[in-house]
């Protein structure tokens, strides 16, 4: 339902406005030339097994778009309550133009309420400095700094490292080590069964299953790469991927998908040795930091929390999330 307010009309996105909206985020997100931005944004957003994302715009008089909101769907696993119904708060733009009129929050507020309509349970994300007191302001709850661990491939590269306070870069390095993601997730039969001997995780977790993997691997800008831990995917797999951060080049290890007794610790110092990676970098539970990997508090991302239809903030220790849930998107 269209909702006017001052000289805009907020409504739900259809179809019709990709290319309008595609336009818009060309405007005000400072996409690169060159850069797969759009088909990027068609990957998360209509190819994705948790659901098409929802979308709201702010439309001028003129039929202009003054701002975008889109919410990507997810789903989550909790171990005392099934499944858990959720959008990641992604993308958002307002047009030059309209900068300084609330249009973000509006667009915000008025998606929450829809989507609370239609038994939404949860939003979450991971919003930058400068992003996050605004969403604080709606009602977004800081759950923490996602816990990470790094693991350097050598004394020297230490040096490197120190250079890797800025965000890292948002598109992948080649990479020919290991095989490629999709082609190995591609094996929907060979996925299920790695799947089913997976141990399900003891706290809240992305619903995972063969689609799930195939399409989170599969787009190729990102260059994700995929590690075998025996002879067969059941046996486990490191999905990976080598991307630039400040001055430091980082193995971001986003996924470890290995049944009981499966060791990774030396695929992943193979991993850096091939790579050339200056260190490797993994969530890791209280207690569960190993090979070689040693905490780094200061280098995981911030998550944020909003109740919705599901009441109860999680605490840190509640979730059991990986790189591959809490990337950037």
């Amino acid at each position: 339902m269209a909702e006017e307010s001052d000289e805009l009309t907020i409504r739900r996105a259809t179809r019709d406005d990709r290319a309008a909206m595609i336009d818009l985020c060309r405007a005000s997100l400072g996409w690169n030339e060159g850069d797969p931005n759009e088909e990027f944004f068609a990957w998360k957003h209509d190819e994705n097994p948790f659901g098409e994302s929802p979308a709201w715009l702010a439309v001028a008089p003129d039929g202009s778009l003054a701002g975008l909101r889109v919410l990507m769907r997810w789903r989550f696993r909790a171990p005392d309550a099934g499944h858990i119904s959720a959008v990641r708060a992604v993308d958002t733009a307002t047009h030059p133009d309209w900068q300084g009129k609330g249009i973000f929050k509006r667009l915000t507020l008025g998606a929450l309420d829809e989507l609370g309509e239609q038994g939404l349970d949860v939003v979450f994300n991971t919003p930058n400095d400068q992003s996050r007191p605004g969403y604080l302001k709606m009602g977004w709850a800081e759950v923490g700094r996602v816990p990470v661990a790094v693991r350097l491939r050598s004394p020297l590269a230490a040096a490197r490292m120190s250079g890797a306070r800025a965000a890292a870069e948002k598109w992948s390095q080649r990479s020919d080590v290991a095989l490629d993601a999709a082609r190995v997730f591609a094996d929907t039969t060979a996925t299920e069964r790695l799947l089913a001997r997976i141990p399900t995780p003891v706290g809240i977790s992305t619903a995972r299953s063969a689609a799930y993997l195939r399409w989170r691997y599969s787009f190729e800008p990102l260059r994700y790469r995929a590690m075998p831990l025996g002879t067969d995917l059941a046996d486990g797999v490191i999905v990976f991927r080598v991307r630039g951060r400040g001055t430091a080049t980082e193995l971001t290890v986003c996924d470890v998908l290995a049944p009981p007794g499966q060791r990774a610790g030396k695929a992943v110092g193979y991993l850096l040795r091939e790579t050339g990676a200056d260190y490797a970098i993994r969530t890791a539970a209280p207690g569960s930091v190993t090979a070689g990997f040693l905490p780094a508090p200061n280098l995981g991302p911030i998550l944020t929390w909003r109740e919705v239809c599901r009441t109860g903030v999680p605490a840190m220790d509640d979730l059991a999330l990986t790189l591959g849930d809490v990337e950037l998107f």
